[in-house]
C-alpha cells in the first residue's frame, strides 16, 4: 500500500509483483499504473483511519485485532474511492487480546534470557473485522507510515517496517494477508485462524498459528461419539468450509465404527432464520438424540430460539470451540430452555501469571496514548479521562521518531464524548467484575500470548549468532544488526522454533501448525438457576483424558444418554442391515444353531469347533454331550423289554417243547433242530441287549460277532430243516430211499455246524484285521455327540451282512419249493412265510440303517433283529404250540397224516 517502488526494486522483472500491485490496488481503491515503474517516488493514496497502539522498539512486530464489530456500510460504485468510516462498537474481548500482547511485550523486554539488549515494540491496528482494512493496515505496517518514499533506497525511506504480524482472526482474512504477504516472505501468525486449508504449506509458506487445525477438533468430537457409543447423531453446520469439513472429517474418522449421521443441515448467514427453523423441524423429527453442531455461536442462538419454539428439550449437543464457550449462549434464558448438558471443544485454556493485575492496573492516565483504552474507559465509567500530562507524551513521541496516529473520532461520538464529564481519577478497574479483567479461563487472549512468545524466540534465535566467533566464510547465521532484519531469515527461524513457555509448556510448530491441545468443557446447572462451564477433561495431540463421572448430561443425570438407530444386537444374535438404510439401522437375527455371537452387535455369527455346541442362549460352546441309546431312556428300555420279552417267550416254547417233546407234533418236526433253533433264537433276542447301553472297545466287537454267528445258526437250523422235509418227501419216490441216509441226525448236525463254523471264520478274520471300535460320530449336528461302534472295515460288516443274506435267500428258496407238499402240517410253508418275514426286514434294514442319524442308527439294527427274530418265533413255533396247548387233539399222527 505504501511503498511500490521498494516492491518493484526487490523484484524489478517479477510477473507476480505486477499482479499484486494491481491485487492491491483494486482492494484499496489506489490507482497503480505501469509508469509507477519508471517514477522516481511513490505516494500513498489517502491515509489510513484505522485506530492504533503504538510502541517503538529496536525491533518492532505487528498486530492486527478485530477491535470493534460495527463496520459502516460502504457503497462500492467504483466511480470515486471508497470513504471508510472508523468502525463503532467496542468489543472488550478483542481488547483483552491487544492487552495480552502488549503484557507480553513487556515481560520480554524485562527479561534478561529472551532478547537481551533488545527492546521490542508493537504497532496495534484495529482492522474491524473487515479483510480489505486488515490488507490495508497489514500494508501499511510492512512499508512503514511515510506518505512517499525514493526508489533509490532499498527501504524506501520507510519508517519502522514491521518484520512479523501478528493478526488474522478469521481464516478468510489470514489467507488473503498471508497470500499478499508471502512473496515480501513477512510472518504471519494467527491466533484464531483454524481452516485446516491453511496447513498447506505451498500456498502459505509464511503463515503460522497458534490455534489448533479445525481437524483435530472434528476428530475429537468422532473420539467422543465413539467413545459414547453414539451411533446416530444429528449434524447441524454452518454452509461454509468451517461446516462442511466437520462433516467430512467426521465421517472419516467414524468410518468402520458404527457411527452414523442421521442428517446434516445447514445453516446459511444470509437465511439463518429459515435455515435454523427448518434445522429444528428436522431435529424434531429424527429419533437422534445426539446433535453436533459446528457453527458459529450466533447462528446457534438462532438455532436454540427456534427449537424453544417447537419445545425440543431432550437433545444432547456437542458443541465445537466456535460456541462452547461463549458467554452469551451461556446466560441466554432459551438456552437455558432448550441446551443442557452440552459437551463441546475449546480452545486449551491456560492462565497467565500477573496478567489479571496487570489488567486490574491499567489506567488512561498511565496510556495518554492508548485510544483504544480510553474508549473502553469512558464506555465503562461514563467520564472522560483528562490527561495533564499530555504534552511530555506529545514531546516524546516526537522525539522518538514515530509520528502519531490518532484515529479519527466519529460526529456522533464526537458529541457523545462533549456531554461525558470528566473523570474524577478515582476510578479503577481493581474489584470490577468485568469480561475485560476477567481471566478465569484464557483461551484465545493465551494464544495471542504464545504468539507474541514465538515471535520473540525466532528473533532471539535470529539475533543470538552463535557462531559469532568462527571465521566469517564459516558464519552459519548471518547476525544482522536489529535494524537490518530480513523477513525471510525471521520465517526460516520460526520454522525451528522450539521453546518452552513460562507456564511449562514445549511450544513448536508442526508446520504452520501447533500439536492439538484442546480442553472437554460441560455445560452444568448452578443452584441458583443458571449455567457454568466445567472443565471436564482434555485432548494432548491423539490423547483424550476424559473425566466422564464428572459430566452432567442432558437429562440432568450422570447416565449417558443413548442415540442409536437400532438398539444394540444382544449377544446370541447378528446385525443384518436393512436394505435401503445407512449402516447403523439393522435388524437382530438369531444366530442358528451350532453358531454364537458373544459380543454386542456382533456382524457374523461363529460356527463351534466340531466337539462342541452352542448352549441355549447361543453365547458360548459348551462341549457336545455324549449321546448313545441307554437302558434308561424310553426307546431303550422299550427295546430292553421287547428283546426280554422274546427271549421269555423263546424259553416258554422251549419248556412247552420239552414238556410235549413225546407227542407227534415236536418229534414230526425234528425235535432236535427245533431245540437248537429255538436256541438260536434266543440267543437273537438277547444279542440285541449288547447293542445297548455306552459302547466300548469289547462291547463293539461282541456285539457284531454275536449278532452274525446267532442269525447264522438260527438261518442254518432253518436251511437244514427244509432240506429234511424236502428228502423225506422225495425219498418215497421210486429209487429215491438212499437220499434219506445223506440227512441223517449226524448229517444234519454237522451241516449246522459246518455252516456256522464259516460265520465264526468270517467274524474272527474281520475282528482280528479291523475290530469296530467306539467313535464319537461329530457329522450329526446338534448338543449331542453321538458315541458309536465305528466300523472300520466295511467289507468285514458287509460280509456278515452277506453270509446271512446268502443262506436266508437258499433257504427260502428251498422252502418255496416245498410249500406244496403233502402234508397236512407243512412245515416248508411256514418256514417260507418266515423267511419272507425274514428277508424283507433285513432288505428294508440297510437304507434304513444307512439314513438313521447318531444312535438311531443302533435303535434300527436292534429292531431289524428283534422283528426278524419274532418273525421266525411267531411264523414257525405259534401254530405248533397253537395244536399242542389248545388243539391237543390233533396232536396225533392220524391227524398229522390225515392227508
Amino acid at each position: 500500500m505504501s511503498c511500490f517502488s521498494w516492491l518493484f526494486t526487490l523484484w524489478p522483472s517479477s510477473l507476480l509483483s505486477l499482479l499484486l500491485i494491481e491485487l492491491v490496488g483494486r482492494q484499496l481503491g489506489l490507482r497503480v499504473g505501469l509508469q509507477v515503474v519508471q517514477t522516481v517516488t511513490c505516494s500513498q493514496w489517502g491515509t489510513t483511519s484505522n485506530q492504533g497502539l503504538f510502541q517503538d522498539g529496536d525491533v518492532v512486530i505487528g498486530g492486527l485485532f478485530n477491535l470493534h464489530y460495527q463496520p459502516p456500510a460502504i457503497d462500492h460504485n467504483f466511480t470515486h474511492l471508497p470513504h471508510y468510516k472508523p468502525c463503532i462498537g467496542l468489543e472488550l474481548v478483542p481488547l483483552q487480546y491487544i492487552h495480552a500482547a502488549v503484557f507480553a511485550v513487556e515481560e520480554i523486554n524485562n527479561s534478561t534470557m529472551l532478547l537481551p539488549g533488545v527492546k521490542l515494540g508493537y504497532h496495534i491496528f484495529d482492522s474491524c473485522g473487515r479483510p480489505p482494512w486488515a490488507l490495508q493496515a497489514a500494508l501499511s505496517l510492512v512499508g512503514g507510515d511515510s506518505t512517499s518514499c525514493n526508489s533509490g533506497s532499498l527501504l524506501c525511506a520507510c519508517d519502522h517496517p514491521v518484520h512479523l504480524i501478528i493478526g488474522g482472526a478469521s481464516s478468510i482474512t489470514s489467507q488473503i494477508l498471508s497470500k499478499i504477504l508471502g512473496p515480501l516472505s513477512v510472518p504471519l501468525i494467527s491466533y484464531l485462524s483454524s481452516c485446516p486449508c491453511l496447513s498447506d504449506r505451498r500456498q502459505f509458506p509464511n503463515f503460522f498459528r497458534t490455534i489448533p487445525s479445525d481437524i483435530y477438533q472434528a476428530r475429537v468430537i468422532a473420539h467422543l461419539a465413539i467413545r459414547f457409543n453414539w451411533t446416530w447423531i444429528g449434524a447441524v453446520v454452518a454452509n461454509n468450509d468451517y461446516g462442511h469439513m466437520a462433516v467430512k472429517i467426521f465421517q472419516e474418522e467414524t468410518q468402520g465404527k458404527g457411527v452414523c449421521l442421521a442428517f446434516v443441515e445447514t445453516l446459511r448467514r444470509e437465511n439463518i432464520v429459515s435455515d435454523a427453523r427448518r434445522a429444528a423441524l428436522r431435529i424434531q423429527a429424527s429419533n437422534a438424540r445426539v446433535i453436533l453442531v459446528f457453527s458459529w455461536y450466533t447462528d446457534v442462538r438462532e438455532l436454540f430460539l427456534q427449537l424453544a419454539k417447537i419445545n425440543v428439550t431432550n437433545r444432547q449437543f456437542l458443541a465445537s470451540e466456535a460456541w462452547s464457550t461463549s458467554g452469551d449462549l451461556l446466560q441466554n434464558l432459551v438456552t437455558l430452555k432448550v441446551a443442557s448438558g452440552v459437551l463441546g471443544v475449546a480452545i486449551r485454556s491456560s492462565p497467565i501469571p500477573g496478567f489479571a493485575n496487570y489488567l486490574k492496573s491499567l489506567h488512561p492516565v498511565h496510556h495518554p496514548g492508548d485510544e483504544f483504552l480510553k474508549e473502553f474507559w469512558e464506555n465503562e465509567f461514563g467520564c472522560t479521562p483528562r490527561f495533564t500530562p499530555l504534552s511530555s507524551y506529545f514531546s516524546s513521541s516526537i522525539k522518538s521518531g514515530h509520528p502519531l496516529n490518532i484515529p479519527i473520532i466519529p460526529v456522533n461520538r464526537s458529541l457523545w464524548k462533549a456531554s461525558l464529564p470528566a473523570c474524577s481519577g478515582t476510578e479503577s478497574l481493581e474489584g470490577v467484575q468485568h469480561p475485560f479483567t476477567d481471566t478465569s479461563q484464557l483461551r484465545v487472549t493465551y494464544n495471542v500470548y504464545l504468539a507474541v512468545y514465538a515471535a520473540a524466540h525466532a528473533l532471539h534465535s535470529l539475533l543470538s549468532c552463535p557462531n559469532r566467533d568462527s571465521p566469517p566464510g564459516n558464519n552459519s547465521s548471518t547476525c544482522s544488526p536489529p535494524k537490518h532484519i530480513k523477513p525471510r531469515e525471521l520465517l526460516q527461524h520460526l520454522n525451528k522454533v522450539n521453546f518452552t513457555t513460562p507456564q511449562g509448556e514445549m511450544f513448536y510448530f508442526q508446520g504452520a501448525d501447533i500439536p492439538a491441545k484442546y480442553d472437554l468443557v460441560n455445560w452444568q446447572n448452578t443452584p441458583e438457576g443458571s449455567r457454568k462451564l466445567v472443565l471436564i477433561g482434555r485432548v494432548d495431540g491423539f490423547d483424550l483424558h476424559l473425566n466422564e463421572s464428572a459430566i452432567e448430561w442432558s437429562t440432568g443425570s450422570n447416565q449417558v444418554p443413548v442415540s442409536v438407530c437400532s438398539e444394540s444386537c444382544p449377544p446370541g444374535t447378528r446385525k443384518a442391515n436393512r436394505k435401503g438404510e445407512p449402516l447403523c439401522c439393522f435388524d437382530c437375527i438369531p444366530c442358528a444353531e451350532g453358531e454364537i455371537s458373544n459380543k454386542t452387535s456382533s456382524l457374523h455369527c461363529e460356527r463351534c469347533p466340531p466337539e462342541f455346541w452352542s448352549n441355549v442362549e447361543q453365547t458360548a460352546c459348551v462341549p457336545r454331550q455324549l449321546d448313545f441309546l441307554s437302558f434308561n431312556e424310553t426307546l431303550g428300555i422299550t427295546l430292553t423289554a421287547a428283546a426280554v420279552s422274546g427271549a421269555a417267550v423263546t424259553s416258554a416254547v422251549f419248556v412247552v417243547f420239552i414238556c410235549y417233546h413225546q407227542t407227534p407234533m415236536v418229534r414230526a418236526n425234528n425235535s432236535e433242530l427245533s431245540f437248537l433253533l429255538l436256541l438260536s433264537l434266543k440267543l437273537c433276542f438277547l444279542c440285541s441287549l449288547v447293542f445297548i447301553g455306552r459302547p466300548s472297545v469289547w462291547s463293539c466287537r461282541f456285539q457284531q460277532a454275536a449278532f452274525g454267528i446267532s442269525f447264522v445258526l438260527c438261518v442254518s437250523c432253518l436251511k437244514v430243516k427244509t432240506i429234511v422235509v424236502l428228502a423225506a418227501f422225495r425219498s418215497a419216490r421210486p429209487g429215491a430211499a438212499a437220499l434219506i441216509k445223506w440227512f441223517g441226525k449226524g448229517q444234519q448236525r454237522g451241516s449246522v455246524c459246518i455252516l456256522t463254523c464259516i460265520q465264526v471264520i468270517i467274524c474272527a478274520i474281520w475282528l482280528s484285521l479291523s475290530p469296530p471300535e467306539p467313535r464319537r460320530d461329530l457329522g450329526f449336528q446338534g448338543s449331542k455327540v453321538t458315541l458309536e461302534c465305528s466300523m472300520a472295515s466295511v467289507v468285514g460288516f458287509s460280509l456278515v451282512l452277506g453270509y446271512i443274506g446268502l443262506l436266508a435267500c437258499t433257504c427260502l428258496l428251498l422252502a418255496f419249493l416245498a410249500r406244496k407238499l403233502p402234508d397236512n402240517f407243512n412245515e416248508a410253508k411256514l418256514i417260507t412265510f418266515s423267511m419272507l418275514i425274514f428277508c424283507a426286514v433285513w432288505v428294508a434294514f440297510v437304507p434304513a440303517y444307512i439314513s438313521s442319524p447318531g444312535k438311531y442308527v443302533v435303535a434300527v439294527e436292534i429292531f431289524a433283529i428283534l422283528a426278524s427274530s419274532y418273525g421266525l418265533l411267531i411264523c414257525i413255533f405259534a401254530p405248533k404250540c397253537f395244536i399242542i396247548l389248545l388243539r391237543p387233539e390233533k396232536n396225533t399222527k392220524k391227524g398229522l397224516m390225515a392227508r
